[in-house]
């Protein structure tokens, strides 16, 4: 099933498409390029090194930082007035009511392990709010990209929309998060009274759980110690497919650090019952 940017022939009739319809078609083709850079890396001998000193471990490599250089140096480039603010490089300021936020690759412990869970993120945010945004993996050459409305998945340049899944059902339910480590005590264990309630429960996937969500593989995902560029790309994505994405008291994903993300209401609001005390 086709999606509004069905063919990348669509993307050259300035006339007959949105703003957020270019700046996604834009923003699809920097982060191909961008994500070649990673691709090169992957599995290769990298350096990694810790951003935090000597108290837990935050790593970055020679590919965080070069996916995030390639992505500023084309949105300057191409759209001089945006702002631009990234996990390895921080802010730039703009003027203008877009701007850009980037993750360049979501999911480094992943990456630097071998395993092809990871993904390049790119959130295109009007006035501050997420309005639009890609997930890419180059690896296996796939891009999630929503803007709210509808959310889709290419891959080799075929669309599809993606919808979540409607099952109310919490027993038959897929239950996803990063890693038990994120979560505090008291937080793990009412993530562990959730999973108790539902059919799978499976840790990792990191950008994807969220792209999986949409796609309708996935049903809950729960997340802590969230930042806004791991999050705010990945929102109109979760939102196009109909999903629910909020914080713990139920407000804007991007104003806490704990997310909790749903297919629907019902799943959404038994995630919620099971999160709080």
């Amino acid at each position: 099933m086709a999606g509004r940017l069905a063919t990348p022939a669509l993307w050259g009739r300035q006339s007959s498409v949105s703003e957020i319809d270019r700046l996604l078609a834009f923003g699809q083709e920097a982060l191909s390029a961008a994500g070649e850079l990673a691709a090169a890396r992957f599995r290769a001998l990298l350096t990694v090194e810790n951003k935090l000193a000597g108290d837990g471990f935050d790593p970055v490599t020679e590919a965080d930082r070069a996916v995030e250089a390639c992505l500023r140096e084309r949105i300057a480039a191409h759209y001089p007035h945006h702002g631009i603010v990234g996990e390895e490089f921080g802010e730039r300021r703009g003027q203008s009511a877009w701007s850009w936020i980037i993750d360049p690759i979501d999911g480094t412990r992943s990456f630097m392990t071998g395993l092809p869970a990871w993904g390049c993120l790119l959130g295109i945010l009007r006035d501050g709010e997420p309005a639009a945004g890609l997930m890419h993996q180059p690896v296996v050459r796939e891009t999630f990209g929503g803007d709210g409305e509808q959310a889709w998945i290419d891959r080799g340049g075929t669309r599809q929309t993606l919808r979540a899944r409607a099952n109310p059902v919490v027993a038959d339910a897929v239950l996803c998060a990063t890693h038990p480590d994120i979560f505090d005590d008291a937080t793990l264990k009412r993530f562990q009274a959730l999973a108790k309630q539902v059919r799978l429960m499976r840790y990792g996937g990191d950008c994807y759980n969220y792209c999986l969500l949409a796609h309708g593989l996935v049903d809950i995902v729960i997340e802590d110690d969230i930042r806004p560029y791991d999050i705010l790309p990945l929102v109109p994505i979760v939102r196009g497919a109909g999903a629910l994405i909020t914080d713990l008291a139920g407000g804007p994903a991007q104003g806490g650090r704990l997310v909790v993300a749903a297919a629907n209401e019902a799943l959404h609001a038994a995630a919620m019952a099971a999160m709080h005390p």
